[in-house]
């Protein structure tokens, strides 16, 4: 699969979010605001997940190799984003 570059920068500002929440660690802050930007890095990550999966998904369709069945892809599309949970 290509990850485009569209999925790179979720995955960045994500990164830059768990970095925060590293920084307002180290500096004390308020349990309610940590928990809050913890939640919405959370979030952000599922939601990443699932633009994966569907990206995946729609390639995989796209692609189906003869020995695999569309619906064989679209089983293995639905294990990945139960793992995802």
């Amino acid at each position: 699969m290509e990850y485009n570059d569209a999925m790179k920068n979720r995955i960045k500002r994500i990164e830059g979010q768990l970095r925060g929440v590293l920084k307002m660690m180290e500096e004390g802050k308020d349990c309610k605001d940590v928990i809050t930007q913890l939640s919405a890095s959370r979030s952000a990550i599922d939601r990443t997940v699932g633009l994966v999966v569907s990206s995946n998904l729609v390639e995989c369709i796209q692609d189906a190799e003869e020995n695999q069945s569309a619906e064989e892809s679209i089983n293995e599309a639905v294990q990945l984003l139960v793992k995802s949970r």
